[in-house]
Formats: C-alpha cells, structure tokens, sequence
C-alpha cells in the first residue's frame, strides 16, 4: 500500500490519490508494497527501492549508502512493544533531496504515532529529513517505554527468584521464573539491536547531513536523539546484566534444590540400610536362630529396625544434614 503526504503549513495532509504528486509531497509510505507501486516511486522519484531481501542484508554497505543522490538507511525496528514478546521488523528510510521514502513490511505503532501529530502540526514537517527525524524520536520514545516495562518485569522476577517477601516460598516455580528470565533476555537483545541500528542511522544521517542535506535545527535534533539512544543503551546493558545475574540465580537455585532432593534420598537410603540388616538376618533359615520360636521374637525384630532407623536419624538431624 502506497501512501502519500503533502507538506501544508506546519503539518502534514494525506495526498489525493486522484492527484499527481507534485512539489509539497515529500513522503511516501511504502507498506507492503506491489511491483506497481514500486515502479510508480521509482518512476516519480528516479531511484531505487530496494526489495524485501535487500533489508533483511546485514552488512553495513547493504544497509547505509548513497545511489543516484540518494541515501538509503535501514534500521531494525520493535512493534508491538506492549505485547509480551515484541516483534522486530526491517524498516528502509530514502532521503530523495527533500522527500523521504519509508519502504516497511510491517505497521508498528511509531508510524501512526507521529501521522497524528503531524497532522495536527505537532511535529516538524518541513523536509523528509525532518520527517525521519521525527520518526526516529517517536521510535525512542516507545522503546523508553518498552525498558520501563521491561524494569518492573524483572523487578517482579527478582522478587520471585530471591523471595524477598517471604510469602512465596511453597508456591515458587523456579522453572515458571526461568522462562520469564528467558523471556526478558529474548526482549533485551531486541531491543539492544533496534538501539544500536536506530543509532547508526543517525550517525549516517548526521555525516550526510552536514554536508548541506539538513538543517542547523535538524542536526540539533539529531545530536539530542543520538544523546537519547546512548542513555538507552547504556540502561539496555544493565538490565541485560541484570538478566544475567538472574538466569544464573535461578538456574543455582534449581540446582540447589536437585541437591536437595538427591541429599534426602541419600540419607534415607542409609537410614532404611541397619533395619534392612536387622531384617536380613532375622530372614535367615537357621533352627539355630534362638529368637526363631519366642513368642516376642517379632516385636523384638521390629523394635530392632525401629531403633536402627531413629539412631542414624538423630544423628543426622544433630549434624544439620536434614
């Protein structure tokens, strides 16, 4: 789907389809795109849009580079930051001298996020590299939002691991923890990948822009969202740290209690082993057995094994092995 905006005043206006674009069309949204409407942005901008398999490339010179006058960028963008796994997805900006070209295989939420306030004039609309500005920033702000989510899930999880309160103990599922540890890990890296590719977009776009392909308040703009994606990744390392820390917290714990579990049964097994002997040899076939035919012969065998048990029992629970 192909869609056009024109620049009116200090906003942005959905372009008549019915209508060629001319000199205030300065973006074109390319979302899953056909041949047709490549061809069509192709033929009206002069360049090249680059297919599905050429975004997925992840070397840098596949990525970022000028053709025709023209710079490609791709970055590596979360959707659905609220769900509980967010998808990441491949988005290709084109800055065409002052249009931009959006070609994108998915919808997340920054897109219509900055159309509405771009209509409404909230949002700096003067060229396509202030358009890309703008989508990069509204991109920051929902990935802020993600690692504040991100924050209270592992302060949750850090709570359940350590039960910290002391009213989780019996109902504690270690292996419930772990995949939410795992969970968190999987959104992290995300999210440490869109930052780094969201930032050498910019570093991209600063270089070239400086060379006259944006302006003094647009390049502001930039540094501040360069300052913005380094504070984010510098938290991003630390709760992926923090992950760490907990993953391997969990993953001792499940060990400690495997220990547990093998050491009760170990000491059991030594335990039943003196009655077990008493009961082996009150077993054998011998008329020499004097206790064979006295009428208390088995309640003495009995109180023999009962005693031979609580005997390695209470020395065990003396030496805190229990």
């Amino acid at each position: 789907m192909l869609t056009m905006y024109d620049r009116t005043g200090p906003g942005l206006a959905r372009h008549n389809e019915a209508v060629p674009p001319g000199a205030d069309t300065i973006w074109f949204d390319l979302f899953e795109p056909t041949a047709e409407e490549d061809a069509f942005v192709e033929t009206a901008l002069g360049i090249s849009v680059p297919t599905r398999a050429e975004m997925r490339q992840v070397e840098a010179s596949s990525r970022f580079y000028i053709e025709g006058g023209a710079c490609y960028m791709t970055a590596f963008v979360l959707k659905n930051v609220e769900d509980s796994v967010p998808e990441g997805s491949a988005i290709t900006f084109i800055l065409a001298g002052q249009k931009l070209v959006t070609v994108r295989y998915a919808d997340p939420k920054s897109f219509p996020q900055y159309v509405a306030q771009a209509v409404k004039g909230a949002a700096g609309c003067s060229s396509g590299s202030d358009i890309l500005v703008g989508l990069i920033e509204t991109h920051i702000e929902r990935m802020g939002d993600l690692i504040e989510r991100m924050q209270d899930e592992v302060d949750t999880l850090a709570a359940g691991i350590f039960d910290m309160t002391g009213k989780t103990t019996k109902k504690r599922r270690l292996d419930v923890l772990l995949r939410g540890v795992g969970r968190e890990g999987d959104i992290a890296a995300k999210a440490q990948e869109s930052a780094a590719s969201l930032d050498r977009v910019l570093h991209f776009l600063e270089h070239n822009g400086r060379n006259g392909a944006c302006s003094a308040a647009e390049l502001e703009r930039i540094d501040v969202a360069q300052r913005d994606v380094t504070s984010l990744r510098e938290h991003m390392r630390f709760l992926t740290d923090r992950i760490q820390f907990l993953l391997d917290a969990t993953l001792g714990m499940i060990t400690t209690e495997q220990n547990q579990i093998i050491k009760l049964f170990s000491v059991m097994a030594v335990m039943m082993m003196p009655p077990t002997l008493v009961a082996s040899v009150y077993g054998m076939n011998f008329e020499s057995i004097h206790e064979f035919k006295w009428e208390y012969g088995y309640l003495w065998a009995l109180g023999l094994m009962l005693v031979s048990a609580i005997i390695p029992f209470a020395y065990f629970k003396r030496k805190g092995w229990l």
